[in-house]
Protein backbone atom coordinates (compact mmCIF):
# COMPACT_ATOMS: atom_id res chain seq x y z
CA UNK A 1 0.00 0.00 0.00
CA UNK A 2 1.31 3.65 -1.31
CA UNK A 3 1.95 5.69 1.93
CA UNK A 4 2.24 9.45 1.98
CA UNK A 5 6.17 9.21 0.73
CA UNK A 6 8.03 10.26 3.97
CA UNK A 7 9.80 7.63 5.84
CA UNK A 8 8.21 9.38 8.86
CA UNK A 9 5.04 8.48 8.26
CA UNK A 10 6.28 4.68 7.58
CA UNK A 11 7.63 5.10 11.02
CA UNK A 12 4.46 6.38 12.62
CA UNK A 13 2.40 3.68 10.69
CA UNK A 14 4.70 0.59 12.04
CA UNK A 15 4.77 1.97 15.88
CA UNK A 16 0.99 1.99 15.66
CA UNK A 17 1.08 -1.38 14.09
CA UNK A 18 3.32 -2.49 16.68
CA UNK A 19 1.10 -1.38 19.33
CA UNK A 20 -1.81 -2.87 18.04
CA UNK A 21 -0.11 -6.51 18.18
CA UNK A 22 1.03 -5.72 21.30
CA UNK A 23 -1.98 -5.75 22.70
CA UNK A 24 -3.46 -8.11 21.08
CA UNK A 25 -0.59 -11.00 21.60
CA UNK A 26 -0.02 -9.77 25.79
CA UNK A 27 -2.10 -10.93 28.29
CA UNK A 28 -1.32 -8.66 30.85
CA UNK A 29 -3.88 -6.59 31.70
CA UNK A 30 -1.36 -3.73 32.89
CA UNK A 31 0.61 -3.74 29.56
CA UNK A 32 -3.11 -3.61 27.35
CA UNK A 33 -4.02 -0.25 29.43
CA UNK A 34 -0.84 1.09 28.47
CA UNK A 35 -1.45 0.58 25.18
CA UNK A 36 -5.13 1.53 25.16
CA UNK A 37 -3.68 4.83 27.00
CA UNK A 38 -0.89 5.42 24.22
CA UNK A 39 -3.50 4.43 21.37
CA UNK A 40 -6.45 7.10 22.56
CA UNK A 41 -3.68 9.84 23.13
CA UNK A 42 -2.38 8.85 19.41
CA UNK A 43 -6.22 9.41 18.10
CA UNK A 44 -5.84 12.95 19.20
CA UNK A 45 -3.69 13.64 16.49
CA UNK A 46 -5.35 14.48 12.87
CA UNK A 47 -2.20 12.72 11.29
CA UNK A 48 -2.75 9.63 12.63
CA UNK A 49 -6.35 8.74 11.37
CA UNK A 50 -5.82 6.95 8.02
CA UNK A 51 -3.24 4.55 9.79
CA UNK A 52 -5.71 3.79 12.70
CA UNK A 53 -8.53 3.41 10.98
CA UNK A 54 -6.51 1.19 8.72
CA UNK A 55 -5.29 -0.71 11.89
CA UNK A 56 -9.24 -1.05 12.92
CA UNK A 57 -8.21 0.96 16.19
CA UNK A 58 -11.91 2.43 16.46
CA UNK A 59 -13.32 -1.54 16.22
CA UNK A 60 -10.52 -1.86 19.11
CA UNK A 61 -12.14 0.79 21.37
CA UNK A 62 -15.75 0.19 20.69
CA UNK A 63 -15.14 -4.09 21.60
CA UNK A 64 -13.63 -1.80 24.58
CA UNK A 65 -16.65 0.28 26.09
CA UNK A 66 -18.56 -3.57 26.99
CA UNK A 67 -15.23 -4.71 29.30
CA UNK A 68 -14.98 -5.41 32.66
CA UNK A 69 -12.32 -3.72 33.17
CA UNK A 70 -13.29 0.09 34.10
CA UNK A 71 -9.69 0.93 32.59
CA UNK A 72 -10.18 -0.50 29.30
CA UNK A 73 -13.58 1.05 29.05
CA UNK A 74 -12.07 4.98 30.08
CA UNK A 75 -9.38 4.43 27.40
CA UNK A 76 -11.35 3.19 24.92
CA UNK A 77 -13.84 5.94 25.77
CA UNK A 78 -11.29 8.29 25.82
CA UNK A 79 -9.54 7.20 22.47
CA UNK A 80 -13.16 7.04 20.41
CA UNK A 81 -13.99 10.79 21.70
CA UNK A 82 -10.85 11.91 19.86
CA UNK A 83 -11.38 9.74 16.86
CA UNK A 84 -14.80 10.60 16.63
CA UNK A 85 -13.56 14.16 15.74
CA UNK A 86 -12.32 12.72 12.38
CA UNK A 87 -15.63 12.77 9.93
CA UNK A 88 -14.73 9.27 8.39
CA UNK A 89 -13.96 7.67 12.03
CA UNK A 90 -17.22 9.08 13.31
CA UNK A 91 -19.46 7.62 10.14
CA UNK A 92 -17.62 3.75 10.98
CA UNK A 93 -18.27 4.66 14.76
CA UNK A 94 -21.79 5.33 13.80
CA UNK A 95 -22.11 2.56 11.26
CA UNK A 96 -21.31 0.62 14.10
CA UNK A 97 -23.96 0.78 16.30
CA UNK A 98 -21.25 3.32 18.24
CA UNK A 99 -24.44 5.17 19.35
CA UNK A 100 -25.67 2.64 21.72
CA UNK A 101 -22.27 1.58 23.00
CA UNK A 102 -21.18 5.35 23.73
CA UNK A 103 -24.53 5.84 25.44
CA UNK A 104 -23.84 2.96 27.91
CA UNK A 105 -20.81 4.08 29.65
CA UNK A 106 -23.33 7.90 30.50
CA UNK A 107 -23.46 5.58 33.16
CA UNK A 108 -19.78 5.21 34.18
CA UNK A 109 -19.22 5.99 37.60
CA UNK A 110 -15.91 7.11 36.21
CA UNK A 111 -16.45 11.20 35.75
CA UNK A 112 -13.85 10.85 32.89
CA UNK A 113 -15.53 8.03 31.07
CA UNK A 114 -18.76 10.02 31.33
CA UNK A 115 -17.02 12.87 29.87
CA UNK A 116 -15.60 11.10 27.26
CA UNK A 117 -18.44 9.67 26.04
CA UNK A 118 -20.90 13.18 25.82
CA UNK A 119 -18.26 14.56 24.09
CA UNK A 120 -18.39 11.56 21.45
CA UNK A 121 -22.39 11.58 21.18
CA UNK A 122 -21.98 15.72 20.68
CA UNK A 123 -18.99 14.39 18.20
CA UNK A 124 -21.40 12.11 16.37
CA UNK A 125 -24.53 13.91 15.72
CA UNK A 126 -24.93 14.40 12.35
CA UNK A 127 -28.58 15.08 10.44
CA UNK A 128 -29.37 11.32 10.72
CA UNK A 129 -28.34 10.33 14.31
CA UNK A 130 -29.49 13.61 15.69
CA UNK A 131 -32.68 11.80 16.67
CA UNK A 132 -31.24 9.16 18.50
CA UNK A 133 -28.53 11.13 20.38
CA UNK A 134 -31.36 13.67 21.34
CA UNK A 135 -33.69 11.16 22.68
CA UNK A 136 -35.25 11.05 25.54
CA UNK A 137 -33.33 8.97 27.53
CA UNK A 138 -30.19 11.05 27.05
CA UNK A 139 -31.54 13.87 27.41
CA UNK A 140 -33.20 13.28 30.79
CA UNK A 141 -29.69 12.07 31.69
CA UNK A 142 -27.81 15.31 30.62
CA UNK A 143 -30.74 17.35 32.23
CA UNK A 144 -29.12 15.28 35.82
CA UNK A 145 -25.46 15.98 34.62
CA UNK A 146 -26.48 19.56 33.90
CA UNK A 147 -27.25 19.45 38.18
CA UNK A 148 -24.33 17.57 39.10
CA UNK A 149 -22.09 19.11 41.92
CA UNK A 150 -18.90 18.55 39.20
CA UNK A 151 -18.43 21.61 37.25
CA UNK A 152 -16.99 19.96 34.94
CA UNK A 153 -19.74 17.28 33.95
CA UNK A 154 -22.39 20.05 34.72
CA UNK A 155 -20.91 22.72 32.14
CA UNK A 156 -20.74 19.60 29.65
CA UNK A 157 -24.13 18.44 29.82
CA UNK A 158 -25.55 22.45 29.80
CA UNK A 159 -23.31 22.58 26.17
CA UNK A 160 -24.65 19.21 24.98
CA UNK A 161 -28.42 20.47 25.67
CA UNK A 162 -27.60 23.94 24.09
CA UNK A 163 -25.95 22.68 21.25
CA UNK A 164 -27.45 19.41 20.13
CA UNK A 165 -31.44 19.86 21.14
CA UNK A 166 -34.26 22.37 20.45
CA UNK A 167 -35.80 24.18 23.89
CA UNK A 168 -39.05 21.97 23.01
CA UNK A 169 -37.00 19.11 23.06
CA UNK A 170 -35.60 19.83 26.91
CA UNK A 171 -39.11 21.13 28.04
CA UNK A 172 -40.47 17.58 27.18
CA UNK A 173 -37.79 16.13 28.63
CA UNK A 174 -38.28 17.97 32.00
CA UNK A 175 -41.71 17.14 31.62
CA UNK A 176 -41.38 13.59 31.53
CA UNK A 177 -38.70 14.59 34.82
CA UNK A 178 -41.64 15.52 36.60
CA UNK A 179 -41.79 13.68 39.91
CA UNK A 180 -38.98 11.19 39.12
CA UNK A 181 -35.42 11.22 41.26
CA UNK A 182 -33.64 9.66 38.68
CA UNK A 183 -33.52 9.33 34.74
CA UNK A 184 -33.95 5.91 33.30
CA UNK A 185 -31.44 4.42 36.57
CA UNK A 186 -28.27 6.10 35.30
CA UNK A 187 -26.01 7.25 38.42
CA UNK A 188 -23.91 10.16 38.55
CA UNK A 189 -20.68 9.61 38.53
CA UNK A 190 -18.61 9.07 41.70
CA UNK A 191 -15.73 11.40 41.21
Amino acid sequence: MWRKGSSESSDRFEYLQTLVTEFQDTDSEEAKEQVLANLANFAYDPQNMEYLRELQVPDLFLDMLTEENDNFVEFGMGGLCNLSMDPECRDLILRSSGISLVTNCLSSQREETVLSAITTLMNLTTPSSRSEITGPAILQCMLRFSLSESPRLRNLAAVFLQDRCTEGQVARAEQQMQGQQTAVGIPLPKD
